[in-house]
Parts: structure tokens; C-alpha cells; sequence
């Protein structure tokens, strides 16, 4: 099971919540997948999906999903502590592993070797925190939405990427677009 794949079966799960999603390809499949106006695509800075993510979680009481990539954690492994340390009950992190930088190439990334990045974050304090395949991602991001706590889940999944097509929406309309959302 490759990340389209896995953002096809979650998507009715994810119109239930605001949606910040990482970088590059993986945005490009979320919007051809189910675009939505409560779905935050980032075009331009890798790594932060997570702490934006949290930053509107802790800021209002609507469920928030930050989806971003091993890769995008690893350079900003700063946000796991923060996470930690700054708990939202309304915040799910879902780290799609694929152990590749997937939107540069699919040049591997340390997930794919020795580093655990569910061991990483249970390491810095985040207390919930659940590993699965790429196929049981459904079902334990119901169960986080159902839960109310603060969780992370690293969904485990083969390197790939579907052909997808650049996003058409100018970043501020992106912007301005998902703000009505999150006023809503």
C-alpha cells in the first residue's frame, strides 16, 4: 500500500476534521483525492505541517489532522517535543512512514534503516502513540477521532507516488479558502 492509497481509504474520516497536509506530492494526491475547503495544502515549507497542525489545534476546539511524511518530521525533529509538551486532545499527527523522501525522488530516508519515529516521539513524551500498516490506517485514526486525546500515529507504507496533478489554486486563496473553514 503506497500514500495515495492510504489517503483514498481515510479521506470520508478526514472531512470530519481541518486538514493540514505536508509538502509537495503528498498534497497534490490529497487534493485529486478529495479537495475541500477544510483541507490546508502546503506548497512551500517542508517540515512544518505538524507544528502548524498543532498551533490551530491548541487555537480552537475542531478536530485537527496534520498529515505529514517521515521525511518532513525528520527535518523538523523539534516539532515531537513540542507536541509533547504542548498537548491538544483535539490533535491527531499522522505520519505517513514511507521511508523515502517522496516528493524529492524517493531517495530513502533513516525510517527505512534504524530509526523509529514512534520510538522518537514516545521519547519525547507524547503519550499516545500508535504504529500500523498502511491497511489498518482507518481504522486507528477512527478510533483517534472517537478517543479525544492527543495522538500519533506512524502508518507504515511502500514508497511510491501516484501521478498526480500540480494543485491549480493560487496559495492565497489556499489560504483564504481553508481560514473561512476553520471560521465555520
Amino acid at each position: 500500500m503506497i500514500r495515495a492509497e492510504i489517503l483514498r481509504e481515510i479521506a470520508p474520516l478526514l472531512r470530519e476534521a481541518l486538514v493540514v497536509c505536508n509538502i509537495g506530492i503528498p498534497s497534490q494526491e490529497l487534493y485529486a483525492i478529495d479537495d475541500r475547503d477544510g483541507n490546508f495544502y502546503m506548497l512551500g515549507t517542508m517540515g512544518l505541517a505538524s507544528s502548524i497542525g498543532l498551533g490551530l489545534a491548541l487555537s480552537q476546539p475542531k478536530p485537527v489532522i496534520a498529515i505529514d511524511g517521515d521525511g518532513s518530521i525528520l527535518t523538523n525533529l523539534g516539532t515531537l517535543p513540542t507536541i509533547a509538551n504542548n498537548p491538544a486532545p483535539n490533535f491527531i499527527l499522522l505520519i505517513i512512514d514511507n521511508g523515502a523522501y517522496g516528493s524529492t525522488g524517493d531517495q530513502p530516508t533513516y525510517t527505512g534503516a534504524r530509526t523509529s519515529l514512534a520510538r522518537v516521539a514516545e521519547a519525547c513524551g507524547c503519550d499516545r502513540v500508535i504504529e500500523c500498516m498502511g491497511e489498518e490506517t482507518g481504522e486507528v485514526l477512527r478510533e483517534a477521532l472517537d478517543c479525544g486525546e492527543m495522538t500519533i500515529i506512524v502508518a507504515k507504507c511502500d514508497s511510491g507516488n501516484e501521478k498526480m496533478p500540480v494543485i491549480p489554486l493560487d496559495p492565497v486563496v489556499i489560504r483564504e479558502r481553508f481560514m473561512k473553514a476553520v471560521r465555520r
